[in-house]
Formats: structure tokens, sequence, C-alpha cells
């Protein structure tokens, strides 16, 4: 499909399917209302719809510039898109969102109160549909298919660089709590670990050098993209729309520094995952006991 331009209004682009690939997948989606996607669009379709695969409770992502601003699961699909949206509203603004259930009338109530680029979800509900399309450009997707770690196809990554190609397998490190090494004096809870898992699934997804801090089942603040993970740390602490006290907090690698643990301590995070493996990772666990994380 031709694409109105690229990444930027200078660029031309396509976009291609690949009829062989199983599972779900935006290129396999039915756009049922709204302009046509663009180069953007498609990106953090993707992204979103990725994200989404990794949880079987009702989740919603919301997507912007390849990072998510909002994420959150419960017990139904329209509380975990309001926690969601309400993670980061500002940065909400144009955003894509995905739900992995079924979109109905009370959610897509709430998401036209927004200005949304794009919605995909596996199908909507009677008059869904209807009430999102008096909003023009919105453009609304469905997958006919079920949005969970089931349905997820694990493939080979590509990424073209001048004059080559890198391939890599896809990133599937499945990590559940029985796999978890304490390595401080303070260990988590059984609901603590839980929370601590779906940070980490979360950091999975944030663009390196990537902090974030998670209540319960949803994100509290997102730092992304940072040159310095404390910096990130701190991004991740200055987003946050309600206190960060109590917070569990997930670095997609290693802290280089216990300045990262400073400011962990400073913004009250009591529990802390992260892969490990700096030659400095005695003084950051010594920094994590001083706090009592």
């Amino acid at each position: 499909e031709d694409l109105r331009y690229g990444e930027n209004p200078n660029q031309a682009a396509a976009f291609y399917m690949d009829p062989f690939t199983p599972g779900t997948t935006v290129a396999k989606s039915e756009q049922l209302h709204g302009k046509q996607l663009s180069y953007n669009n498609i990106l953090d379709l993707d992204k979103a719809l990725d994200i989404c695969m990794d949880f079987e409770k009702p989740t919603a992502v919301v997507m912007k510039h390849t990072n998510p601003c909002g994420l959150a699961s419960a017990d139904n699909i329209y509380d975990a898109f309001m926690t969601a949206y309400n993670v980061d509203p500002l940065s909400a603004f144009g955003c894509v969102i995905c739900l992995n259930r079924n979109c109905a009338v009370k959610t897509a109530e709430e998401i036209s109160q927004h200005f949304v680029e794009a919605v995909i979800c596996p199908d909507y509900e009677e008059g869904a549909v209807e009430i999102m399309e008096a909003k023009k450009n919105i453009r609304l997707l469905r997958t006919n298919a079920p949005i969970c770690p089931a349905a997820k196809h694990r493939e080979y990554k590509m990424k073209k660089v001048q004059g080559g190609l890198l391939v890599q397998t896809d990133e599937d490190v499945p990590v559940d709590p029985e796999n978890l090494q304490v390595v401080t004096k303070r260990a988590p809870t059984k609901e603590e670990a839980h929370s601590l898992l779906f940070a980490w699934k979360l950091a999975k997804h944030v663009t390196s050098n990537a902090v974030v801090y998670v209540r319960g089942e949803h994100a509290v603040g997102i730092g992304a993209g940072q040159m310095s993970r404390v910096d990130s740390a701190k991004i991740a602490s200055f987003k946050a729309n309600e206190p960060t006290k109590g917070c569990v907090m997930a670095s997609d690698a290693f802290f280089p520094f216990p300045d990262n643990i400073d400011r962990a301590a400073r913004s009250g995070v009591k529990y802390i995952a992260e892969p490990g493996g700096s030659i400095r990772d005695d003084l950051v666990i010594e920094a994590c006991n001083k706090y009592g994380i």
C-alpha cells in the first residue's frame, strides 16, 4: 500500500504485508473508519499491539512516538483505558490506543473526548464505531482476532543500516516470580513481586535508557530514551501524576552507578527490578540496603 508520505512529508513510503505471518498483526487488521494510515501510525499501532500481547488481563496501552505513555491492566477494559490514559494525559495528545478487549460504547464515549490518531482492538460492540465516527480523522481498526500472549508471533527483528542488514531473534525471555533473585536484605512480598513483573514487561517496551514506576498494575511514571539512565529515572518521577512513594521501579538494563538508587529513594521507591551485571553491582546493592530498598 502506498502511504501519503514517510516519517516526514518529504519522504516517500509504502507498507508491505507478509501474507505468511501467523498470529494477530496490524497488517492483517481491518480499517473501519478514518483517513489513510500514516507511516508513523503503523509504527505506533504495531508497537502498541506488541505490548498488549504480553498481557492476559484486560489491558490498555496509550502510545506516542513508539513509546508507551500509559499502560494499565484492570478487571475490565474501561477501567484499564481510563487508568492508562491518565498516566500522562499531556503526552497522550494525538496518541494511538490499543485495547486487548472489544471496545464498548462506554469506552468509545471516553475516547471520543480526546484527540486520538488511531484505535486498534479485537472488535467494537454495537454503537461504539458510530460514536467515534463523529471524529472524522480518527482511524479505527479491528484485528478480528485475539490480542493475547497466545496470538503473538515471534519472528526475526531486522533493521536496515547503510550497506547492510542487522538481524536478531525476537526478545522472548519469560520471567516468573520463581526466577527472581533477591540480592538485597529486603525481599518483595508476593503482591510487590507481581507489580515488579508488570513493571518489567513495561520497561521491555520502552526505548532505552528506560526507567519506569508502577503501582499495582498500572504505570505511574515512564522515563524513556535518555543518554543517561539517571535522567530517565528523573523523568519518570517528573512525569508521575500521582505520588511515587511506595511504587516499584524497573530498569531495562543494569545501573552503572548508585546515583540511580539515590534518585529512586527520593521518589519513595521500595522495590526495584533490574537485570544486573554492572561492575559496580556491589555499590548499587549497598545503596539499596542503605535505603531499605
